[in-house]
């Protein structure tokens, strides 16, 4: 399988499962696209009436393309459909992650906030150490022989319960030597209560931190504001400017949200970059249809052209020795994720998990609060093996819609909470987001091309 598209003015052909990208000429191009479905005498005597070309350079061109494909490098073949379940197999049991649901409540008042203003359905509540302590200890006991271990701080805000989780993260230092384990800790935060022991804290402790923030003043006003309907914007800019300049400027992300009041989005990368960020992420909002957040069919054409104008934005800010981070264009065209993480997913459910503050276990925190998906609890384990076994069979083969998508090695069968929000099944597919991903995959790809080419 080849995608073969046109952008930042190359063409770009995507050997999909040889991982592959070739930059080639208008001749190249027009036979890869056709090579499979049609001769080589039909595909010769189009070329030769679009092109003023020579039939022995047209030759020349199929016998590179040839060789390509005798090398493994164009057409490749598929060689992971039956590793896919087999993969998950052999880590079974084997936890890596927990999302720890510190606090289920919050300082703002999010209206498209997808854990219900950090409720989740339900009560308000915050961890106590003790449940804590104890997911620390189930995932140490389910890590079997995994070294590097990871812990995310969540909420609704997790500053909102501190004092557990510097509690939480002294305990975690006190066990790894002997139970010969690393712990890594990230903070999700509003940033609201940010402080200079916040800071400190984190800063010693926290490999990574997610800082909320939507860009513009009056685009994050709008949604990001308290209960009294106040903007958090002017509070917590300052507070994350310094918080960053604490960190050296990394080891963090500003993750921001975009919807449809607004689809053109660069504007607020260009704000985050005139604040000084340069560890960028912004998602669009996943709503139900019909809600005033939702994106729409004509939001999706503006935020594609948005895509393609920011990886432009970031191949200026590249040559001129000003590059920033986008999250979602972090692709490694030389290496990447290896084929288990390709073709088995995210782990939710299996190798990861959300805890909540009673120590309920969910397969990740985008299902907490759905009381189907409960898993079982941090002293009993897993005990709903049902649904543990429907996520241990998610990847991206098991489900029919991936087959013909060329993107499905990247994106490895996509989010299953957006597959179940949008279609009631944790196979099911999101299909705008599904269309968002490809459109997020070509420009990174032509991204890095261009850089590469550029002579990095």
């Amino acid at each position: 399988m080849v995608h073969c598209y046109k952008l930042g003015g190359m063409n770009i052909v995507l050997d999909i499962y040889s991982g592959s990208v070739h930059i080639v000429d208008e001749i190249a191009y027009d036979i890869i696209e056709k090579y499979e479905d049609c001769d080589r005498q039909a595909i010769t005597a189009e070329i030769l009436s679009k092109y003023d070309v020579a039939e022995s350079e047209i030759d020349e061109c199929f016998e590179q393309i040839e060789e390509l494909k005798n090398a493994g490098k164009l057409f490749a073949k598929d060689t992971f459909s039956g590793m896919a379940g087999e993969l998950k197999e052999r880590s079974a049991g084997i936890i890596k992650a927990l999302c720890l649901h510190v606090a289920h409540t919050c300082n703002l008042n999010c209206s498209y906030c997808f854990a219900s203003q950090g409720k989740y359905h339900g009560d308000r509540a915050v961890m106590s150490f003790e449940v804590g302590k104890r997911a620390l200890d189930f995932l140490v006991e389910n890590s079997g022989s995994r070294r590097n271990l990871e812990v995310d701080f969540f909420g609704g805000e997790p500053l909102m319960n501190f004092d557990v989780v510097k509690q939480l993260v002294a305990y975690a230092r006190s066990i790894e030597k002997d139970a010969k384990k690393n712990f890594r800790f990230t903070l999700t935060t509003n940033g609201v209560l940010v402080d200079d022991d916040v800071i400190e804290f984190s800063n010693k402790e926290m490999s990574n931190v997610v800082l909320s923030l939507d860009g513009r003043k009056e685009v994050h006003d709008r949604f990001r504001v308290d209960y009294a309907g106040n903007g958090s914007w002017e509070k917590i800019v300052p507070k994350f400017q310094k918080f960053v300049k604490a960190r050296g400027n990394k080891n963090y992300y500003m993750r921001g949200t975009f919807t449809h009041a607004n689809p053109d989005f660069l504007k607020d990368i260009e704000e985050m970059l005139r604040l000084g960020f340069t560890e960028l992420s912004m998602e669009p909002a996943v709503c139900p249809p019909g809600d005033p957040s939702a994106l729409t069919k004509e939001d999706l054409a503006v935020v594609f052209e948005q895509y393609e104008k920011l990886a432009e934005l970031m191949l200026k800010k590249h040559r001129e020795g000003k590059p920033f981070t986008f999250y979602h264009y972090m692709v490694d065209l030389k290496g990447g994720p290896c084929i288990y993480k390709r073709i088995s997913g995210c782990g939710s459910g299996t190798e990861y998990m959300a805890v909540t503050p009673w120590g309920d276990l969910y397969p990740c925190h985008q299902f907490v609060g759905e009381e189907k998906f409960k898993l079982g609890d941090v002293w009993n384990g897993v005990t709903n093996t049902k649904i543990q076994d429907e996520f241990a069979s998610c990847n991206v083969y098991s489900r029919p819609e991936c087959k013909d998508c060329w993107a499905r090695l990247y994106c490895s069968g996509g989010c299953a909470a957006n597959a179940y929000h949008s279609t009631g099944s944790v196979k099911g597919v999101y299909k705008d987001g599904c269309e968002l991903f490809r459109k997020r995959m070509e420009c990174a790809i032509m991204l890095e091309a261009a850089k590469t080419l550029g002579g990095e």
